[in-house]
């Protein structure tokens, strides 16, 4: 390209249809069945020495990433990583493409059954047949969870989790620092406390805020007698004989008060003439109480605190899956870069603060001095940091196996356990995990199957990497259907390492659609959460969790508040999460770690669990009855005609608003996960879980005829408009209209419209296909720039005719299929 005369692109998009069913509109799109698109573009693939590491492909940055900034300090040589990886593939990688088979093998027979039995299916029919495929496991052994050298946030805190996309340096710095957070800035910034908050700062709503947060802290330390916090004009610490301390409280009554339990004083940092800092704790949870008068907060309130600090995210999953656009070598080397620099302790921002260059870094620890006795009390400054590494249906071809692309999930874990070695071996500047252990989560696992080979291929990686066996710990996210039927069989596959079980709910309500799609039209979108089955996905989830002894070894997890500007309704309602068992649920952003936090001071996660353990054989019970609610396929009554037509449009042209939003987003920006408007203009959180729902849930109807072809499209293009209405000023945005014809278009029409053939729903090829037809246009236009400019007598070189460079979209089939 770089020698070329000016350079047009085309992205051609082939016919290629797998079903008898087609229409004109259509004859553009292509099912997609490879993971990268077919460009044009030469990628430079280093051969790594056949010595060293046989048939092995690298891409030449990627390889030099590994070789000189990875590597280094870890004692592993690249030579050694590289034959090691090849090793692992060449065993592994056909077994993977064999696990993809079986998937579609499955999918297969359901489809063939529910087509010759359509509708709501006899129970016990519909049983007798996922038994005989195999879809059922047969039931495990007895066994228990027995994951050793597990960190404490994980296997004995509860509390709140973050998941935050590590291709983007800003958030997953500030993601890693979520382990405290400003409760005041939480409510003054948020609509936990109504008013105006926009513009300069308020002293009246400031004012407001320390009301609140008096509140909070009457409820998590209450104080003798009537005493409040709001009562409060000085903190001063009394010494005891043995080096102890009481925490005394000044009252504007002129009296005192203490707490009402002394032992929630954990520690201070003394002052003169009150402490500068004093350390409550509830429930494994820690509040700090920052005291300054001089401050032009503390200036304001009565005792002079400035600040009410809370221990918020204990954890945050960095990840490289459904929140991250990565989809090609590049992409990759900014993931793994920074989870090598989030293991260093290294990683940095430069950032403009109040008109001021700074760098925003890794928090240290944070210590004071005890209140029980001599010596300090010292706690992290950082979640602990987990990775989320893809799932098993994912390639690339940043790393090719002779002329084939590898399961890029197979490359994340040598790549993430390479990084963490720094960790592991003291190399970081701050410490993740104090017990030697490294935290993968794998998603979207499709039963026991696929949970032993993610066994395997950590011990594999361990080996070759010479770490302790067990080091690496596994996160199973019970988002498929087939993993929530056989979840316990799930965790016996993985009882060594695993760390957390999760219900991923937005990936499971689109793998809900997907499995059942030739049953019937679904419920609507908004109905699916009150069918049977996902209450029972729930129970079930915890008490696998309870029964299976996972607690004290790991979490039991909840999945994400999607709403991230309605933090009032997520501080009325995501407590519920706890009190069915949870020890960790789902947050969108810092803020809302620091509110979520505040549901595990009212609930003593501990005591729920100890009493749904104690209750053993009721637990035990009601597992056939959630089974039977799993398989109930949540179907619209009568096939939709009871629908009225607004209702049935409503919900059409919300899913197409909603999904058009992300892929616009996806495809043209390279953004894998952000706020997007719905048709109402409320901020949702967005990844490619909620964009799976969508995409299935107007592909079943349109498969079923509750909406038809017409109809979606006039739809999808209204809602085209209203995206880029929503969209206007911003940066780098490529509107959808009038043209109707670049790649966010095509990507967004694919996915509806071959979504019943798309593999498991999964958006995940068709973004990264379309995205990389979209970065090669922009390179291109690069180019064209470049030529565009007089470079001194070039000119009529520049008015031949363009060559037209050609890039399709439809690449080779995927190797499993």
């Amino acid at each position: 390209l770089l020698g070329a005369t000016p350079v047009m692109i085309k992205a051609r998009c082939c016919s290629q249809a797998t079903r008898a069913r087609k229409s004109t509109h259509l004859m553009k799109l292509t099912v997609g069945r490879g993971h990268r698109a077919a460009t044009t573009v030469a990628r430079r693939l280093a051969h790594v020495p056949a010595a060293a590491a046989g048939r092995l492909r690298v891409d030449d940055k990627l390889k030099a990433f590994v070789d000189d900034e990875l590597l280094p300090g870890t004692g592993v040589a690249p030579s050694k990583f590289w034959d090691g990886l090849s090793s692992i593939l060449e065993d592994m990688a056909p077994r993977n493409r064999a696990l993809l088979d079986r998937r579609d093998e499955l999918q297969a027979q359901l489809d063939a059954w529910h087509r010759a039995n359509p509708g709501t299916p006899d129970p016990t029919a519909y049983a007798a047949l996922l038994e005989s495929s195999g879809y059922l496991a047969p039931a495990a052994p007895p066994f228990e969870v027995c994951s050793q050298h597990v960190d404490p946030e994980l296997a004995l805190v509860a509390g709140p989790q973050l998941v935050c996309p590590v291709d983007n340096a800003r958030f997953i710095v500030n993601a890693a620092n979520a382990r405290w957070g400003s409760l005041l800035d939480a409510i003054y910034g948020t609509d936990v406390l109504p008013g105006d908050r926009a513009g300069a700062y308020k002293p009246e709503r400031g004012a407001a805020a320390f009301g609140v947060a008096h509140s909070l802290l009457d409820e998590s330390f209450p104080l003798e007698g009537e005493a409040t916090w709001s009562d409060v004009t000085a903190l001063s610490v009394a010494m005891r004989d043995g080096g102890a301390a009481s925490l005394q409280l000044s009252l504007a009554s002129g009296g005192e008060a203490s707490l009402r339990d002394g032992a929630q004083f954990v520690g201070f940092l003394p002052g003169v003439p009150t402490a500068r800092s004093v350390l409550l704790g509830k429930n494994g949870l820690h509040v700090e109480l920052q005291v300054d008068r001089s401050h032009r907060i503390g200036a304001t309130h009565a005792a002079g605190i400035k600040d009410v600090q809370v221990e918020s995210a204990l954890s945050a999953i960095c990840d490289m899956e459904d929140s991250a656009c990565t989809v090609d070598a590049a992409d990759k080397i900014v993931a793994y870069g920074n989870w090598l620099g989030l293991m260093r302790g290294e990683l940095s921002v430069p950032m403009s603060k109040g008109g001021k260059e700074v760098l925003r870094e890794m928090n240290g620890d944070r210590t004071w001095t005890s209140a029980a006795g001599p010596g300090s009390v010292t706690l992290p400054g950082r979640a602990l940091l987990l990775c989320r590494n893809v799932g098993l249906h994912m390639y690339t071809d940043a790393v090719m196996l002779g002329s084939e692309e590898v399961p890029e999930g197979i490359v994340d874990a040598m790549v993430t356990a390479a990084a963490a070695m720094h960790d592991l071996q003291g190399n970081s500047r701050v410490t993740n995990s104090k017990t030697g252990s490294v935290y993968i989560v794998k998603p979207k696992m499709h039963g026991p199957e696929e949970g032993a080979f993610t066994a395997e291929l950590f011990s594999r990686v361990e080996g070759e990497l010479g770490l302790p066996l067990h080091t690496l710990k596994v996160g199973v996210m019970d988002e498929e259907r087939r993993t929530s039927l056989n979840l316990r069989q799930m965790m016996a596959a993985t009882k060594e390492r695993l760390f957390f079980i999760n219900t991923g709910f937005l990936d499971r309500t689109g793998d809900e659609i997907h499995t059942s799609m030739e049953a019937g039209p679904m419920m609507l979108k908004a109905d699916l959460k009150g069918a049977p089955w996902y209450s029972n996905y729930e129970e079930s989830n915890v008490d696998c969790g309870v029964a299976l002894k996972l607690v004290g070894k790991g979490q039991i997890g909840k999945g994400m508040w999607a709403a991230p500007d309605d933090m009032a309704k997520m501080v009325r309602d995501k407590g519920a999460q706890l009190a069915a068992g949870a020890s960790t649920a789902w947050v969108p952003s810092p803020t809302a770690a620091t509110l979520h936090a505040l549901h595990y001071h009212a609930t003593s996660v501990k005591e729920v669990q100890g009493g749904m353990a104690a209750r053993a054989a009721e637990i035990a019970s009601r597992a056939s009855s959630q089974a039977a609610g799993l398989m109930t396929i949540p179907l619209l009554p009568a096939g939709g005609k009871s629908l009225s037509a607004d209702a049935i449009q409503r919900d059409l042209d919300n899913n197409a608003q909603g999904l058009l939003g992300y892929v616009v987003r996806w495809v043209g920006q390279g953004v894998g996960c952000s706020k997007v408007p719905d048709f109402d203009n409320v901020q949702l959180m967005e990844d490619r879980a909620t964009l799976r729902i969508s995409s299935q849930h107007i592909a079943n109807w349109l498969h079923h005829g509750v909406v038809n072809e017409e109809q979606v499209l006039e739809t999808v293009k209204r809602m085209a408009a209203v995206v880029d209405k929503q969209n206007l000023g911003e940066r780098g945005y490529k509107p959808l209209a009038p043209s109707f014809d670049g790649p966010e278009w095509h990507a967004a029409l694919e996915l509806i419209f071959k979504g019943r053939d798309i593999p498991n729903g999964y958006t995940e090829e068709t973004l990264s296909r379309w995205r990389r037809v979209r970065k090669a246009m922009e390179e291109v236009e690069e180019v064209e720039q470049l030529f565009s400019k007089d470079a001194g007598g070039g000119k009529d070189e520049l008015k031949k005719p363009a060559p037209e460079v050609q890039i399709s979209p439809s690449p080779p089939p995927r190797p499993h299929a």
